[in-house]
């Protein structure tokens, strides 16, 4: 009998922990995230919308660069550029967001969105991929906390070879998810690592 108390005590502080972690977790994300609209809002009032003539597999190869130069700083140790890391992982989130608000619009429709509207097409894609992230969250029990910034980075090229090779079968699957469902895993890596890298820097 005090042997399955024990564990029912055990288990219940584990679950306190879990939800204390999921809750840290959901105001860290928005933060991230808020600060990536910001990053996405800005240069919209810059630049305009010229992401709008980018097709899926375009959006993916600049997704991939931004991986990839993560990587090779990661195996190096080295970096001549002074672009912070923070910055690579902020456009992955926004080229995420672009490639899903671009399977609603067809490339041949009108190049240029009001600022105003492109930012509320990137609200209602990055709250459908908030919404993923909490049911995901939930379900692994905050599994990403233990992982390093190395395999985010890994399964974000992951998801990306994936997204290539749907692109390549003219966007079919047999059982898999789509290429939307792996653009929003890709957002949710990046939000994860950049959680992490304030994490690090403010211990």
């Amino acid at each position: 009998m005090y042997f399955w108390a024990s564990l029912f005590f055990i288990n219940e502080a584990n679950l306190r922990y879990i939800k204390m972690n999921q809750e840290q977790t959901l105001i860290q994300y928005d933060k991230e995230l808020h600060a990536c609209k910001d990053v996405f809002e800005n240069k919209a009032r810059d630049y305009g919308t010229s992401w709008r003539v980018l097709r899926s597999i375009s959006i993916t190869d600049q997704i991939m660069i931004k991986a990839l130069r993560i990587r090779n700083i990661q195996e190096t140790g080295e970096q001549k550029v002074e672009d912070r890391i923070d910055n690579e992982f902020q456009g992955i989130v926004n080229y995420g967001i672009i490639a899903l608000i671009q399977m609603d619009l067809p490339v041949e429709e009108q190049w240029e969105l009001l600022t105003d509207e492109a930012v509320g097409r990137y609200e209602e894609k990055a709250a459908g991929v908030r919404e993923l992230m909490l049911k995901k969250n939930h379900d692994y029990g905050e599994a990403w906390r233990k992982m390093s910034l190395h395999s985010l980075v890994d399964l974000i090229l992951s998801k990306l070879q994936r997204i290539r090779r749907i692109i390549d079968r003219g966007g079919k699957t047999l059982v898999s998810e789509g290429i939307d469902a792996n653009f929003a895993d890709i957002i949710n890596y990046a939000a994860f690592a950049l959680i992490k890298l304030r994490e690090e820097r403010s211990s």
